[in-house]
């Protein structure tokens, strides 16, 4: 689960060879470079990897919070991998999607790409962000698979119009609406602020986290001693699908 970061190879899953579609979603909604975004190193390890033991079609796919264009946020990340499919969430077409669980924590139904529901492997590769007292992790990371159009408040970019639901239960409804297979966070560096500005400090942390991705936020949010509340919204919402 985690992994000195120094010897870390990243070994896929058996599925993955068995996969035709292979989604990848990395950190990277702002032109802000590692380790404020998912970094192209860790990236281009995850890919290779996954062409030696599959033929999938590998596709990366992110969306700008500023509603504009991710190509070149793309392209100033150094995202220039081959034979790899770029897509850019706004350019998709979208379907709305239910949320499984009985009791839906704030949002019952999601927009999101379709491209995701045809992918038969789901990866959400991540930085090790936090801001304030709250890890910007695996399941964070899905937040900008939504169509910023769909989700933005008023004239203001983002997906500013969730915030009346309460940012924890949307970020546990999307846990369960979108079953990621995999989540890694590049934890070589912490980028910590106060806001969500590029402004912050780095330090080094020499640690990788791989697995599931409600278990590796947990383990991410324990190293930093964080008070990570969604993850407990997620607890009760796997005790209500058990039952």
């Amino acid at each position: 689960m985690i992994y000195d970061a120094s010897k870390f190879v990243f070994e896929p899953p058996s599925l993955v060879s068995r996969a035709h579609r292979i989604l990848i979603k990395p950190s990277a909604s702002y032109p802000y470079p590692y380790p404020f975004s998912t970094s192209r190193e860790i990236l281009g390890m995850i890919i290779d990897r996954v062409k030696q033991v599959s033929d999938a079609d590998i596709i990366i796919l992110e969306g700008a919070a500023s509603g504009e264009s991710v190509y070149p946020i793309y392209k100033s990340l150094g995202y220039d991998f081959q034979r790899v499919l770029m897509l850019d969430v706004k350019d998709c077409i979208w379907v709305e999607i239910e949320n499984p669980l009985p009791h839906p924590f704030a949002i019952a139904t999601f927009w999101v790409p379709n491209v995701v529901l045809s992918c038969d492997f789901l990866i959400s590769v991540s930085p090790f962000r936090t801001i304030g007292n709250q890890g910007i992790f695996s399941i964070k990371n899905l937040l900008s698979l939504l169509p910023v159009s769909k989700y933005k408040k008023e004239s203001t970019s983002g997906w500013g119009a969730l915030d009346e639901f309460g940012w924890d239960k949307v970020f546990a409804d999307l846990y369960f609406t979108l079953p990621f297979d995999l989540a890694i966070i590049d934890g070589r560096k912490r980028f910590s602020s106060q806001d969500e500005s590029f402004k912050g400090k780095t330090e080094s942390l020499g640690k990788i986290i791989k697995g599931e991705p409600f278990e590796v936020d947990c383990e991410a949010s324990n190293l930093a001693g964080l008070d990570t509340q969604y993850l407990d919204i997620i607890k009760a919402g796997k005790v209500e699908l058990d039952s």
